[in-house]
């Protein structure tokens, strides 16, 4: 009774400190719960959402999940109730063995916030395992001349169970010669002994049969007993003895199987068989003698499976030493598990990211990572790391965590893609690491300009070009991908002259050609400057310009045009004055002559096609100098016919023509008088073939002033049309002028008329010559119909006509 009350106080102390303890941890800012074992799957164990201050829903909408590290999930989250749940059943006895508190510890991360919420949970135990002896049956011997008060240790009980469920007495049957004692251990277990009351007489009682009950504090009480069998023998007065009452060793945990790890030793003075000792395993853990193996006539302590430092550090064991007579001793022995490096670091990617833009701020969370060791000491110290010059670092957290973290903005015009080496290394001998990998894609952002091959480009393209013909090309690139990286082109809005840079050229937007919408006239102006945009399809798009410098090249299109000597405006020659004493290299006149044209096409020669007296005069082949070429004679005519070529250096060469005469008088009166005395004639034949060129050319003039009055008239009708159209909302307002490019246009045609008239004096005898008409291609576009005034064209033909009249040449 007195054993009981004993065991309540110390009960009662025990509860005192779990309560102080356990009030202790709650202000430590952990989330404590306590479940009792043997529990069904889906046992509430609590509101970890309420705890967590989240509604129930939210646990999945921000990712809530238990992180556990190196064991079986006991634990769920239940995401109807927000509570947390049993996995499955909890064995207490197998989860903590004996120990007094048994916790479960984890992790419960907010992924949204990568926050961790640290979680222990209590595992209560209940009475669930029955006190159990390693022997049903245990035999002594018991020299008739043991005095009494001998003690014998008798095997302890073990139970799995703790606090009250555990082992909390002994109860032996009642005999006369033995009593119960019960000491209590330094690690505070009950040591049950059997104590001696009389003396023995073998001849009374030779065997006698007892019964040790052990009973735990549950509720219901569990018990179990033991059957002792005490033989009582003939005198044996020496017991054997050890050397040492305690044995120390220490291992590392690696030796191999079957080492000799201790002897023990214990001698007993005593001659044959009660001198003879036996050892054998006494009050030893069934998973201690499990590993070790005792050699029982050595005493030879070896291991028979692997010993594990995470498991055990000291395996404690007890020694009995057993003479012939049964009379014993007993010895302590520790064995030291040494731990070696023999655990690699352990690395769980808790949470990852997968893909971030370029543009991801420094700082940013790419990865959550736990590392564990299970080793001890300096062996289970670890330190993480990243290899390479990555723009990424680690930051070390609480209990063993890692997170991965941005350390400078990424560009994936560099690098799209990280593979990202992750070591964890222990600071054992010889060091221990575990290596993990984090792909991670970089995702394009529209930060880079399209580029041109060059700063600014130049091209030449021939005059009168073909109308639609590719000019150039440019090339721009965009370093980005996709549709940040698609790039078009078009043309900045620029005029030229006045007229819209939209109407000369076009740009193809997707290949970046340049087509030419009209034919150039290198008369008109030599040279167009314009600008090329490129822009990308991102959001927002970027763009960047290019200047285009276009140089139109001279062909040689335009004849030489006559400046002097000038016609008259009544239709005669020019007439040039010598003095008749001129002597050889006099100059007479100089003919003037231009070439819009340039370069060699613009290069002028000049030569004497026709004389009425050869070789009296002559023509400076670069210069124009017209001058007598020898003296004038008594049978040379006083007037001279002279028809003077001009003609340029281009392919093929262009010329012009002009006709005039050189009067031979020494002043103008004379000049007068020689024009005077010649006589017209009176050739009727030529005077009829006068009167037919007249009306020849009365004929031609009435012809050509009805083409320019039906041409008109379809002009005031194109008007009409057009204007009837965009009154109804034409759909060609908007269209470009480039859209028209490739297309066969209306081609009209002008017809310049050109006659030379040559008369004599009387015009009697005269000469009229047409020459073949020329055409000119027109493209009539839809902006030239509705910004010319239709009256333009008329005008046009009437003053080529005035500059096509015939000349008249006085022979």
């Amino acid at each position: 009774m007195t054993i009981r009350v004993k065991v309540l106080g110390c009960r009662r102390l025990v509860l005192l400190f779990l309560f102080l303890w356990m009030l202790l941890e709650a202000q430590a800012g952990k989330i404590r719960y306590s479940v009792p074992e043997e529990t069904d799957k889906g046992f509430s164990v609590g509101n970890i959402a309420k705890d967590l201050g989240l509604q129930p829903q939210e646990l999945a909408e921000r990712g809530v999940r238990i992180v556990s590290r190196g064991r079986t999930q006991l634990f769920a989250l239940n995401p109807r109730s927000g509570s947390l749940v049993t996995a499955g059943r909890i064995d207490r006895e197998e989860l903590c063995a004996q120990s007094l508190q048994c916790l479960v510890s984890f992790n419960v991360l907010v992924e949204d916030k990568m926050k961790l919420f640290p979680v222990e949970v209590e595992i209560i135990d209940i009475n669930d395992n029955t006190p159990q002896f390693q022997l049903e049956e245990v035999e002594f011997k018991m020299n008739e001349i043991t005095t009494p008060g001998t003690r014998i240790p008798l095997p302890s009980g073990q139970d799995l169970d703790v606090g009250m469920n555990s082992l909390q007495m002994y109860q032996l049957s009642s005999n006369p010669h033995f009593s119960l004692d019960v000491q209590q251990g330094p690690d505070g277990s009950q040591q049950p002994e059997l104590v001696l009351q009389s003396p023995l007489d073998r001849e009374e009682d030779a065997v006698h049969r007892l019964l040790l009950t052990a009973f735990d504090g549950g509720n219901p009480v569990r018990s179990e007993s033991l059957r002792i069998r005490v033989q009582v023998v003939d005198a044996n007065d020496n017991p054997p003895a050890f050397t040492q009452a305690q044995y120390h060793t220490s291992v590392p945990e690696n030796v191999p199987l079957g080492t000799r790890l201790l002897t023990v030793k214990a001698t007993d003075p005593d001659e044959g068989a009660n001198g003879e000792v036996t050892y054998l395993f006494h009050n030893i853990d069934h998973k201690v003698a499990q590993v070790f193996h005792l050699d029982s006539y050595t005493g030879e302590i070896s291991n028979k499976e692997p010993l594990d430092f995470e498991e055990y550090t000291i395996y404690p064991m007890e020694i009995q030493a057993q003479d012939g007579s049964s009379l014993m001793a007993r010895a302590k022995v520790l064995v030291k598990v040494l731990d070696i490096n023999d655990n690699a670091p352990e690395v769980t990617i808790t949470s990852v990211t997968t893909a971030v833009p370029e543009n991801f701020p420094p700082g940013a969370i790419i990865a959550l990572i736990s590392v564990h060791d299970q080793d001890s000491g300096d062996n289970g110290h670890t330190t993480c790391s990243i290899s390479g010059n990555l723009p990424f670092k680690l930051e070390k957290l609480d209990d063993n965590y890692y997170r991965l973290v941005t350390e400078r903005t990424m560009d994936r015009e560099l690098t799209s893609q990280y593979n990202i080496t992750v070591t964890a290394a222990d600071q054992g001998t010889p060091t221990l690491s575990t290596e993990t990998y984090i792909s991670l894609q970089v995702t394009d952002i529209n930060d880079n300009s399209p580029v041109f091959l060059q700063d600014s480009y130049s091209t030449y393209i021939p005059e009168n070009n073909p109308r639609g013909a590719s000019i150039f090309s440019v090339t721009a690139h965009d370093a980005d991908s996709n549709e940040n990286a698609r790039v078009t082109y078009s043309l900045v809005e620029d005029t030229i002259q006045g007229v819209p840079l939209s109407s000369f050229v076009s740009i193809n937007s997707d290949t970046g050609v340049l087509y030419a919408l009209r034919s150039f006239d290198y008369e008109q102006f030599r040279d167009l400057q314009l600008r090329v945009t490129a822009s990308d399809s991102g959001d927002p798009p970027l763009s960047s310009n290019v200047s285009l410098s276009i140089f139109v090249l001279d062909q040689n299109d335009n004849t030489p045009e006559i400046l002097y000597p000038a016609l008259p405006t009544d239709g005669s020659t020019g007439v040039e004055l010598a003095p008749r004493s001129a002597e050889p290299g006099y100059l007479v006149t100089k003919v003037v002559a231009v070439d819009r044209d340039s370069g060699q096409n613009a290069w002028l020669s000049y030569r004497l096609l026709k004389a009425s007296e050869p070789g009296l005069f002559a023509v400076g082949l670069h210069t124009g100098e017209v001058r007598t070429a020898r003296a004038l004679l008594d049978r040379d005519a006083l007037k001279q016919s002279l028809v003077v070529a001009v003609q340029d250096h281009g392919q093929p060469p262009l010329s012009a023509t002009v006709t005039f005469t050189v009067a031979m008088a020494d002043s103008i009166p004379d000049v007068l008088a020689d024009l005077g005395s010649m006589e017209p004639s009176t050739n009727l034949d030529n005077s009829s073939l006068t009167l037919y060129l007249v009306v020849a050319v009365a004929a031609v003039s009435c012809v050509f002033l009805a083409f320019v009055i039906v041409l008109l008239a379809l002009r005031l009708w194109r008007w009409h049309r057009t204007r009837v159209l965009q009154a109804s909302g034409g759909g060609l307002t908007g269209v470009p002028v480039s859209h028209f490019v490739g297309v066969d246009g209306v081609r009209a045609f002008l017809q310049t008329y050109s006659h030379e008239v040559s008369l004599t004096a009387d015009s009697q005898v005269s000469q009229v010559t047409f020459p073949q008409p020329n055409y000119a291609d027109t493209l009539i576009s839809q902006e030239s119909c509705e910004k010319k005034d239709f009256l333009s064209a008329p005008q046009s033909l009437l003053e080529d006509r005035k500059q096509t009249f015939s000349q008249v040449n006085f022979v």
